[in-house]
């Protein structure tokens, strides 16, 4: 059984360069968007929980 070959450099930078793109793109767009989300369910059922109240 032979030793595996090094992977080349080129695969290195592109995948550093994926991992970098994936990150900014998870941490920088997606997480902000996420708490806004739960910000907004958040605050509706607030609202919702202060009418009832009201009602009843």
């Amino acid at each position: 059984m032979k030793p595996k070959p090094p992977v080349p450099l080129w695969r290195w930078v592109v995948w550093y360069a994926t991992l970098g793109v994936a990150l900014v793109l998870f941490y920088g767009l997606f997480t902000p968007f996420w708490f806004g989300l739960r910000s907004l369910a958040w605050l509706a059922e607030f609202r919702s929980r202060r009418r009832a109240g009201r009602a009843a």
